[in-house]
């Protein structure tokens, strides 16, 4: 199949003559054969960068490059792209073998052409034995399978997936996360996909691109969003639990905290107000005073998640939540929560990364 790299360049998207901004001056590069996902909370924009990516908006400013070309003015069918959509769009009246046909039939591909890339596809998505069935007789993950078969019969540069596994259960979303990721790499195709699911986007991407409010907050891979995510909001965003912030004050290499305690930090800036932030998982619950480290509370709740337990402390009229494997404490329990200088984050009045 053919690969091509994406640009977008200063792309803004109004709606409502200006009165609405659904993207503002984003800038994204997408590399070929990459598996770029956009990441956001809904009415980010994700989506409308994708119909501009697909041709199915025009900027109302900026530039987007499909390789050296620009498309701005091209079609969808121009551009080459295929998009694959939550709601799975199959014609009930037609054959799963009817469905995947579609598409090379209005492109006039020969019959022979026709059954070969039939063949490919089904076979890829392991539902060459379900084309003479109709959507109805499929279950949710059939569907999608066949849905992805249609698109990538094309042979498209671009795969678009728009919340493709959102109305998927649980335990069948997660094998179509495999199956969805295994397809790409095998096909080697520039794909870009756009979801509100952490773990999805963690998962599958490449790289991630996380959208608030129409801008881009950050793009990296997915272990550096997560170990250095550059601003207060994409901490907040990013993991579950997401990062603990404590408000603090800057002064002379340390920081005061309004819960009581210092930390020190080697980080560059000027004194002022700050908010230091840890992971959940980086924290310790004891009951007997620490040597290190550490911030008092009373644990609010505690939820045990199997695999690990949330234990919720209130500490000056706020949760700060720590993430144990195990735990002994109790609801109303006075705790101490350990950590270590090198597991803290530390963000400017502005809320940008300083360490």
């Amino acid at each position: 199949m053919a690969m091509t790299g994406i640009s977008l360049q200063n792309v803004s998207k109004h709606f409502d003559a200006g009165e609405t901004v659904a993207n503002h001056q984003v800038n994204l590069e997408v590399e070929d054969g990459e598996f770029l996902v956009l990441l956001g909370p809904s009415g980010s924009g994700k989506t409308t960068t994708l119909r501009l990516i697909a041709g199915l908006e025009t900027p109302t400013e900026g530039d987007i490059y499909f390789g050296d070309r620009r498309v701005n003015d091209d079609s969808p069918s121009d551009r080459n792209v295929a998009m694959v959509f939550q709601n799975y769009a199959l014609y009930p009246h037609m054959s799963v073998k009817g469905n995947i046909a579609y598409p090379l039939k209005v492109r006039d591909v020969t019959p022979e052409e026709r059954e070969d890339r039939i063949r490919e596809a089904t076979e890829l998505l392991h539902i060459d034995d379900l084309l003479e069935k109709k959507p109805a007789e499929l279950s949710g993950g059939q569907r999608q399978r066949v849905s992805l078969a249609r698109a990538i019969v094309r042979k498209p540069s671009v795969f678009l997936l728009d919340e493709p596994l959102s109305n998927l259960d649980a335990k069948l979303r997660l094998e179509m996360r495999s199956e969805l990721k295994r397809l790409q790499s095998e096909l080697g195709i520039t794909a870009v996909y756009v979801t509100h699911n952490q773990e999805e986007a963690m998962s599958m991407g490449d790289r991630i691109a996380v959208m608030n409010e129409g801008t881009i907050r950050q793009v990296a891979e997915p272990e550096e969003l997560y170990r250095r995510p550059k601003t207060t909001w994409v901490a907040r965003f990013i993991g579950s639990p997401p990062m603990n912030l404590l408000q603090g004050t800057r002064r002379n290499g340390a920081v005061e905290l309004a819960s009581g305690g210092s930390v020190s930090t080697d980080a560059d800036g000027a004194s002022g107000d700050v908010s230091l932030g840890v992971r959940p998982e980086d924290f310790t619950v004891s009951t007997e005073p620490p040597s290190g480290y550490s911030i008092q509370g009373t644990v609010d709740t505690v939820e045990p998640l199997g695999e690990y337990t949330i234990v919720n402390v209130s500490v000056e009229g706020r949760i700060v939540k720590a993430k144990e494997p195990t735990t002994t404490v109790e609801r109303g329990d006075d705790v101490y929560l350990l950590f270590d200088d090198s597991d803290v984050y530390l963000y400017d009045d502005r809320g940008e990364l300083l360490s």
